[in-house]
Formats: C-alpha cells, sequence, structure tokens
C-alpha cells in the first residue's frame, strides 16, 4: 500500500473559517485522516472547533483524530488520539478510549520507544521531524534520513507515520522509505493556490513513487 497524507491542522485557527479550508482539502484527494492540534487554548474551545471540523471528516470517512488529550477525544466523539512523550501515556489513552478507537504515539528518531509503543499496541508510530519545519520543535529532528523508516517497514507491521517539515517536492524519499503516512501542516495550509491544490499536488508525487 503507497502512503497517504495525515493532515494536522494548523496550531491556531478560526473554525468556521477553516471549516470550508479542510473540505476542500479532503475534497481534492485521498488523505487518510486529520489531527487537531490545538495549543494554548481551553478545553471549550478545543472542543467547539472537534464540533465544527469533525463531520467535515467523517463524513468523508477521514478518521479525526485529537492531539494529545484522549479526554477530549472521548468526549467530542473523536475517532482516536495522538499522544506524545510529554502527553498522556499510551497506556492511560488505550484504557480511556478503548480498543475501537485509534491511538497514536510520537517516537521521534527512537527506535527503543517505537518498538515499545508498538508492543504496548499503538495503532501507528510517529517519527520525525526529518525536515525543518515552521510549525514544529526540530530539537529531536530525525536527521533527514529515511534509514528508520526502512527499518520499521522491514521489521514491523504496525504503521509508520512521518512528519517535520514534509512537502510535495521531498516527500518521494519518505514514500520510498516505506512510511505509510506522511503528516503535513504548513505545506498544505500555506499553499499559495490553496489546501486543495497541495493535496492533488502531495498525491500525485507519492503516486509517482509507486
Amino acid at each position: 500500500m503507497s502512503a497517504r497524507l495525515y493532515l494536522i491542522t494548523p496550531p491556531a485557527f478560526e473554525p468556521a473559517v477553516f471549516a470550508p479550508l479542510l473540505a476542500q482539502a479532503l475534497d481534492a484527494g485521498d488523505v487518510a485522516s486529520v489531527q487537531l492540534r490545538l495549543k494554548d487554548i481551553d478545553d471549550d474551545s478545543i472542543l467547539r472547533a472537534a464540533d465544527a471540523l469533525r463531520p467535515i471528516a467523517q463524513e468523508r470517512d477521514v478518521a479525526f483524530i485529537m492531539n494529545d488529550r484522549p479526554d477530549l477525544a472521548l468526549k467530542s466523539g473523536c475517532d482516536g488520539v495522538h499522544v506524545g512523550q510529554e502527553d498522556s501515556s499510551y497506556a492511560a489513552a488505550r484504557q480511556m478510549l478503548g480498543l475501537g478507537r485509534i491511538v497514536g504515539v510520537t517516537c521521534y528518531n527512537s527506535r527503543h520507544l517505537a518498538i515499545d509503543a508498538a508492543e504496548d499496541g499503538a495503532d501507528y508510530v510517529a517519527f520525525g521531524g526529518f525536515f525543518p519545519s515552521p510549525t514544529k520543535d526540530t530539537t529531536r529532528i530525525a536527521g533527514n534520513d529515511p534509514e528508520i523508516l526502512s527499518w520499521w517497514n522491514e521489521m514491523m507491521t504496525v504503521p509508520s507515520c512521518a512528519i517535520g517539515g514534509i512537502t510535495p517536492e521531498n516527500c518521494g524519499l519518505l514514500v520510498k522509505a516505506g512510511t505509510d503516512f506522511l503528516a503535513v501542516i504548513s505545506a498544505v495550509w500555506n499553499h499559495p493556490e490553496g489546501p486543495g491544490a497541495a493535496v492533488k499536488q502531495f498525491n500525485t508525487a507519492i503516486a509517482a513513487v509507486g
């Protein structure tokens, strides 16, 4: 199976303004999932954003994932949660959400963290960042080396997700290495021709790798 897009929302947005942009992106081509990632705002604002965006994704059979907060994922009817190493633990998230929802785990460039997460039952592990990113802290950057993805793809069946500065121009390396998902923020939402054009470009680039 070829890689698929995993869209992450911008770090701040107005839900009513952003909702049609999300719809445009999802209608433009194949997208596996959307992660709601909002920082430094209150829970009610996160829930309002989830209520505005979740139906847009779910009506299109796109998984809607909450970042960091399994409690809010459950409360807002999300399809799952993504937890970082400083967030809720995998075990706590799984206990709260049960087996029917997705739990993904940030593993940076650590094979050890990824193996632990997979053995615990994570639905996917995220590696990165692979390239410099305007929206993500790259102090734990994976060194622009897709070899960890190749290693994982050969060793494990749990899907991998690559993140960090990924664009249509540089994603081919990660697709060739065997990543299952390409997590993208700026390259979609800041695309000069709009998010729909960005999704089309990504899908073309993924297909070109085969």
